[in-house]
């Protein structure tokens, strides 16, 4: 839910690794989706594995990333910082090749036909209330939902609030935020290895400007290419300090319904930002058939870091779900 080299300081706070190399992505990328193996419509006499999409919706206009046949079973996957749907390509590809209608939006603030001005508009109810209206526009009346690190946050809330749509729910990285707000308030760990929040969330533009003078990140399992395009999207005007509001908006706090639907929820014992603590507890947050899975030696950035596992145990638990 970050990016620094090894070692650097921000505003006095240690970064952990994973998210302080965001403070090195360079302003000098720039590459498409065609570049990254996502067709464009001047492909459209080849079907595209993964194409273009946009979702109108009454907040603004959304743009996605969409695989498998419009009849498939619907899955929803909504990324985390500093990603883009890009993030999903490997889940969004193994679920089409299994059938599924697979799409994967750029989120409030990263889409820039949803970049409200205002810290206020990134409370994560309001990206709770994306998911329904993308759903809407979509034309899904029920879909599985999947989400990693801010959209973990997004999507276990999601799939409390409107449990007869959510049909089931894998939740990658950040547990319930029930368990995570607990953890924040009661265990070390968890207090340390979030402090570099308190960077991000300092007034605009200290940290926008810190980011942005910064080079290339280096994310475990992301390619230079694809990496240098979540900083080129970033760098567009306004665009990081609308997805740093996401961090100034939220304390994590008063999201404590549980979770009914079916849940797997993959964390992973290198994980610098989440504690065990709140990765243990979140069993008590889950009402359902519930599964953890804490893969040994990866860190935060799971589906990208670990993509075959990832799909491999999203596919097994859609197919464990009844239609």
């Amino acid at each position: 839910m970050v990016f620094v080299p090894v070692g650097r300081q921000a505003g006095g706070m240690s970064i952990s690794p994973s998210r302080r190399d965001f403070l090195r992505i360079g302003a000098t990328a720039a590459v498409g989706v065609a570049s990254l193996g996502i067709a464009s419509p001047a492909h459209a006499a080849v079907r595209p594995e993964i194409a273009p999409l946009r979702i109108r919706t009454p907040a603004g206009t959304f743009d996605a990333v969409a695989a498998g046949p419009r009849s498939g079973r619907k899955v929803l996957l909504l990324h985390g910082f500093p990603e883009l749907g890009i993030e999903w390509e490997h889940q969004l590809r193994a679920l089409a090749a299994a059938g599924y209608r697979a799409v994967a939006p750029d989120q409030r603030g990263y889409s820039p036909g949803v970049r409200p001005i205002g810290i206020e508009n990134y409370r994560l109810d309001h990206a709770v209330r994306d998911v329904r209206a993308m759903a809407d526009a979509l034309g899904w009346h029920r879909f599985d939902l999947v989400g990693h690190d801010w959209g973990a946050a997004v999507a276990w809330i999601a799939a409390a609030e409107y449990s007869r749509r959510v049909r089931s729910l894998t939740a990658v990285s950040v547990p319930h935020l029930g368990a995570f707000a607990e953890a924040l308030r009661t265990d070390p760990a968890q207090q340390e290895a979030s402090k570099y929040m308190q960077f991000f969330r300092q007034p605009a533009p200290i940290p926008e400007n810190s980011i942005l003078a910064s080079g290339p990140p280096k994310l475990p399992g992301v390619p230079p290419e694809k990496a240098a395009e979540y900083f080129r999207r970033l760098s567009q005007p306004g665009a990081l300090t609308a997805v740093l509001n996401w961090y100034r908006a939220n304390d994590f706090q008063g999201h404590e319904k549980r979770v009914a639907v079916p849940t797997l929820f993959i964390a992973s014992t290198k994980d610098l930002m989440v504690a065990p603590s709140g990765v243990e507890a979140t069993k008590n947050w889950v009402t359902g058939p519930y599964r953890l899975e804490n893969l040994a030696g990866i860190g935060h950035n799971i589906p990208e870091e670990a993509p075959e596992a990832t799909s491999a145990l999203l596919l097994a638990h859609l197919a464990s779900v009844c239609v």
